[in-house]
């Protein structure tokens, strides 16, 4: 439930904590009473002080100023070290008069102080911060502590903000953002702090920066922590800034020496925060909305071609969002309003089923564009040669002669660059000497298709397009073949 703010002493929301005074912090208290009954006045009367530290007689002493003596030097002995701090006698402390005949019967003033000053103790009035009846860390009075909360809450957000939330009043309404504008609308503290005046040891006493550092830091309590890999005990106590002897001491049932298994639970000491500073914002951006993209196939296209028939664009859009974080983490994100400014533009890709042909007509057509043959099949310079060249075409791009599929495409000895393409229906055929090459092992082709350019590469002198062709594993004369 949200809590209701209200101001308070340097601009703190009371809501974030609640003070309780401490009635017991009293301090020294001297209680001074007369002889009870009526005494005539007699020159041999003299006055004692009974002394009495929290009820209890502890003796007499011969004259008051001895006890505040002592009293002022004990505190003395801290004001050098602790010179901002408020300090004082801690226990409670009645002092007595008695009109006596002879002090020496009723009092024995060195044992009485050396009883004082045993049993006193200084100790400096400070203000604890308490989170569910536990004090967590003491600052030194009610206004350091509020300036610990304040620096503790500003760490998740501007000082700006902070006093714009504290300086804006409960009834107000909310603001109507324009873009990029963001909104503070609460505050608070996942558990309440309770203030306390109470007196503690000046040496417990933190500066406010110290303070933050201990509440950012929290509480040491036990946790259970499950072995991993590779964990020893020394480990495990180190990581979690324990002693061995701690580490021991937590878990009773294990020795330095003990085998730990994977998995097994160890009792720990881990830091858990006693409060975290919860922050609720408002905000207002303007955002991009992606574009869809839509496929369509086209059976006019080619299998593995495709093309764009419409760019896509990005929308536009205003949001407001309510966005809770804790302690600087976003724990929750909603969207309130959606206005859209402008709708996105799908993209449309077009993208081919035309399955290329792999099997061949039959019928082989030029594998290059023009030339003419420099060099028939047969007997050439003592050795067979085994198909024809072309020579000086009018560009020198490469041709499947046939529809079918790349068996080989890459370097073959004197070949050079050659692809070899499988007809599937008996043929095969052969182009060498390329200078680069256009196609993949396993790729489709159809007749006509490029396949790589003309070159000189493998045992070649000059560029030109060596071609063979078999049938059934035989090599044939590609004369026979060409239309």
């Amino acid at each position: 439930m949200k809590r209701l703010l209200k101001r308070v002493m340097h601009q703190l929301p009371s809501h974030l904590f609640r003070k309780r005074m401490l009635a017991a912090v009293t301090g020294t208290i001297l209680i001074v009473a007369g002889n009870a009954g009526s005494v005539q006045a007699d020159s041999t009367l003299e006055t004692v002080y009974h002394v009495y530290v929290d009820g209890n007689h502890i003796g007499s002493l011969e004259e008051k100023k001895a006890f505040t003596n002592l009293t002022e030097a004990l505190v003395d002995t801290y004001k050098e070290e602790y010179p901002d701090l408020s300090l004082q006698i801690e226990e409670r402390i009645q002092i007595i008069p008695e009109m006596v005949f002879d002090t020496r019967v009723s009092s024995n003033q060195a044992q009485t102080l050396e009883k004082l000053e045993a049993l006193l103790s200084v100790k400096a009035k400070a203000t604890a911060l308490e989170v569910n009846g536990d004090a967590i860390l003491y600052v030194n009075g009610e206004e350091a502590a509020k300036d610990v909360l304040k620096d503790f809450i500003v760490q998740y957000t501007s000082d700006e903000q902070f006093e714009a939330f504290l300086n804006r009043q409960v009834e107000e309404a909310t603001p109507q953002l324009e873009v990029g504008e963001r909104f503070t609308e609460n505050i608070e503290l996942t558990e309440e702090i309770e203030l306390k005046e109470v007196l503690i040891e000046p040496q417990a006493v933190l500066s406010p920066k110290k303070a933050v550092e201990a509440l950012n830091k929290g509480v040491r309590k036990e946790q259970i922590y499950q072995v991993k890999e590779g964990d020893v005990l020394g480990s495990i106590a180190h990581a979690h800034d324990l002693t061995m002897n701690d580490l021991l001491s937590l878990n009773p049932e294990l020795k330095e020496d003990s085998i730990l298994q994977i998995g097994q639970e160890i009792t720990v000491m881990a830091y858990e925060p006693v409060t975290e500073v919860k922050i609720t914002e408002l905000r207002k951006v303007e955002e991009a909305i992606l574009y869809e993209t839509e496929v369509k196939e086209d059976d006019s296209l080619w299998k593995g071609e495709q093309r764009v028939t419409q760019q896509g664009a990005k929308g536009t859009r205003i949001v407001d969002y309510t966005i809770v974080k804790k302690s600087g983490e976003t724990i929750h994100r909603e969207k309130t309003n959606v206005e859209i400014v402008k709708e996105p533009v799908k993209k449309i890709i077009v993208k081919g089923t035309k399955e290329m042909p792999s099997r061949g007509t039959g019928s082989l057509s030029w594998p290059a564009v023009g030339g003419y043959i420099s060099s028939y099949q047969g007997e050439r310079w003592g050795r067979f040669h085994k198909g024809i060249d072309i020579a000086r075409p009018s560009n020198y791009n490469i041709l499947a002669a046939d529809n079918g599929k790349v068996t080989f495409a890459g370097t073959s000895g004197g070949y050079g660059n050659m692809v070899r393409i499988n007809h599937n229906n008996g043929m095969e055929t052969l182009y060498a000497h390329l200078r680069s090459i256009d196609v993949r092992v396993g790729q489709t082709v159809t007749q006509g298709q490029k396949i790589g350019v003309m070159g000189s590469t493998g045992n070649s002198t000059g560029i030109h397009l060596h071609f063979e062709v078999y049938q059934n594993g035989q090599l044939k004369n590609p004369m026979d073949y060409l239309n």
